[in-house]
């Protein structure tokens, strides 16, 4: 079964030598340019999405609107994207060991933030990418040790992994 990642974690791209990305930084944030009317009452968050090449050769790569799914909340309802503050990456060469980097800012009801799933559609070489799935929470926070060394990390990764099994009819009473 396939399981999402955990914020923070880098994911490679199987059809992309080298290619890889993650989203990280998933933190309370105010929008540089001020908040939309539209997310009045709302709490703002941001994230981070970065694309990393370590292949061979320069890749062209899009991370635009539409392409970034963002749910909240145990009943995955979509967070409020203000795409007016948000930095998308479109149609940029990533050469090898460069990287770049999009940066996201939502809002959404601020009881339903602990509980944040990203997906990413990333097009390159005008060809699609699989999606993939991160989750995480705002207030959660990364563990700078790297992937799955924090306690937050683990039980966030074992929540997600066990409520997906349960969701496929593989979990034990």
């Amino acid at each position: 079964m396939y399981e999402p990642n955990v914020v923070g974690d880098w994911q490679e791209y199987d059809e992309h030598d080298g290619l890889r990305v993650r989203v990280h930084r998933l933190e309370a944030a105010e929008p540089p340019r001020g908040r939309d009317d539209a997310a009045a009452g709302l709490a703002y968050f941001s994230l981070r999405v970065t694309v990393e090449n370590r292949g061979p050769r320069h890749l062209g790569i899009h991370l635009e609107d539409g392409q970034i799914d963002v749910r909240i909340g145990t009943e995955g309802e979509g967070a409020f994207l203000d795409w007016r503050n948000s930095q998308f990456i479109e149609g940029f060469d990533v050469y090898p060991l460069r990287r770049a980097t999009a940066v996201l800012y939502a809002a959404g009801p601020e009881a339903a933030l602990g509980q944040v799933d990203v997906q990413i559609h990333l097009r390159v070489e005008e060809e699609w990418a699989r999606r993939r799935l991160w989750a995480g929470g705002v207030g959660l926070g990364e563990d700078p040790a790297g992937p799955h060394q924090g306690a937050g990390r683990e039980e966030l990764a074992c929540q997600v992994s066990n409520f997906l099994r349960d969701q496929a009819g593989g979990g034990t009473a």
